[in-house]
């Protein structure tokens, strides 16, 4: 079985499923757990066309927890964009989300169908899976997340034609606003094009109106397919 299952499923409403989205979970959290927390905030987060996917981060040893195991997608030295990234346990966790990606695709799901996006350190690993490690992605999304100054992203980014989506919260005082919009602004230069949305009010969490522009740009990077 892989490390990152069993999958937390969002069924599409209806019986069409030409899209997929991988909704990836921050650090210490589970699948079930950013699930819950999402249904908590808006209760229909679905969407006719699209199926949400909802992955756990494997154990690992988390340096910012003094070594201690915890469901993280990748190791940091710390949590701050002026260290290195931790690049060993990135290389170990794309295998699992490239073979995640290629479950779908083997569906039927045409790649540039699929989002790939993820809360805090879950939207870190969704801008490296869409700019480094499976170029062609349909969009990715960000929220309350930062890449590290340094970042491999920056250094050999593949996709900037994927449109990005992020929001954060001008309270948050874990991983500051300041370094999302950091983030954003140097994706940017590179090419990429998105929106960056700062949340008032906010602090390191996700808002339901949040949610909501999620699912309004959701279906603008994956549009219902015309019938015949």
């Amino acid at each position: 079985m892989s490390r990152i299952k069993p999958l937390r499923i969002i069924k599409p409403t209806n019986s069409s499923h030409t899209g997929s989205v991988i909704f990836l979970h921050g650090s210490g959290d589970t699948g079930k757990g950013i699930l819950d927390w999402i249904k908590f905030l808006i209760r229909d987060f679905s969407l006719p066309h699209i199926k949400f996917i909802f992955p756990t981060a494997p154990l690992r040893p988390y340096t910012p927890l003094d070594g201690a195991l915890s469901n993280v997608w990748f190791n940091r030295y710390d949590i701050t964009p002026d260290v290195p990234e931790h690049v060993e346990t990135l290389d170990d966790i794309k295998h699992d989300i490239k073979s995640l990606i290629s479950e779908e695709v083997d569906a039927g799901i045409p790649l540039n169908r699929i989002v790939v996006g993820g809360f805090s350190m879950g939207g870190a690993l969704a801008l490296h899976t869409a700019y480094r490690f499976t170029p062609g992605l349909g969009g990715v999304f960000a929220l309350s997340s930062f890449l590290n100054n340094e970042s491999e992203v920056y250094k050999t980014i593949q996709a900037v034609d994927t449109p990005l989506f992020m929001c954060h919260g001008d309270r948050d005082e874990l991983v500051p606003l300041e370094w999302g919009e950091e983030t954003f602004n140097n994706l940017t230069k590179l090419g990429v094009k998105g929106e960056f949305i700062p949340l008032t009010n906010t602090l390191h969490e996700l808002k339901k109106n949040e949610l909501e522009k999620l699912l309004e740009w959701t279906k603008i990077v994956i549009p219902p397919e015309r019938g015949p």
